[in-house]
């Protein structure tokens, strides 16, 4: 074989492996793309899986506090009203000392009677979609001052707009959890609560001046995944900050749809 023939043999099987060569990167690249192909489309189906879990717990919630709201108006305000009606009708009964004391009783009975009436209101979801976000945070804020839980307040900014009610009412559950979490947990005195309404999104902050927490003692508690997992569902930024001591403050940025 002489150097031509042998140049030609190397030329040759030089090819052969430059083909085989980029055979096997072709393949890798299109197995590579198939692999991460999978993978985001695994991803997606597991987290629209988790949505629909997400959604459907939350629908099994909104119909046991719309329940939990008839309830309260239809049976329990019914018996209140009833019970307010016949120490009344006993009043006029007694003597002018023992009326005063009787009249105290009704005053409570009273006051009990429109706590449930207002409760009933923020629980139940075809009464939220009626009045709409604005006007749900202001009868529960409302609440909150009759019956002296604390000093609440709302402010508004901008031009108000309508939001998917659906979605409207996710928001007031979030900041429903928020507000519970400040009466029940951290002793505040003042809640204060913003409504910016701007261009392309609107930015809810609420901020209460309790006891506050440490972050990384509070993160797994099942009050702030709900919240979380509910900004999620309709693609809203959570943000929820606090120290100890230094009060809670929850941010919600959500973009319209």
């Amino acid at each position: 074989m002489n150097d031509q023939e042998i140049q030609m043999l190397v030329a040759a099987t030089s090819m052969v492996l430059l083909i085989l060569l980029i055979t096997v990167i072709i393949l890798f690249v299109f197995f590579q793309k198939r692999k991460l192909k999978f993978i985001l489309e695994k991803k997606e189906a597991e987290k629209r899986y988790m949505e629909e879990i997400a959604k459907s717990q939350i629908e099994i919630q909104e119909q046991a506090l719309q329940n939990m709201s008839w309830e309260l108006h239809d049976n329990i305000g019914q018996l209140l009203s009833v019970a307010r009606m016949h120490i009344n009708i006993l009043g006029t009964q007694l003597t002018e000392g023992n009326k005063e004391k009787l009249d105290d009783i009704s005053e409570i009975v009273g006051k009990s009677l429109q706590e449930i009436r207002l409760l009933s209101k923020t629980m139940n979801t075809e009464i939220i979609q009626n009045m709409g976000l604005v006007k749900s945070i202001e009868v529960e804020l409302d609440r909150f001052n009759k019956l002296n839980f604390l000093a609440a307040s709302l402010r508004i900014f901008g031009e108000e707009r309508s939001l998917d009610i659906k979605e409207e009412i996710i928001l007031f559950r979030i900041l429903q959890e928020f507000f519970s979490n400040a009466i029940k947990h951290s002793k505040a005195k003042n809640l204060e609560v913003t409504l910016n309404f701007e261009s392309d999104r609107l930015i809810i902050m609420a901020q209460d001046d309790g006891v506050g927490f440490e972050e990384e003692k509070i993160e797994k508690g099942s009050g702030l995944i709900n919240m979380k997992s509910r900004a999620a569902i309709i693609n809203t930024e959570f943000t929820m900050k606090s120290a100890k001591n230094k009060g809670v403050s929850l941010t919600l940025s959500y973009p319209y749809k």
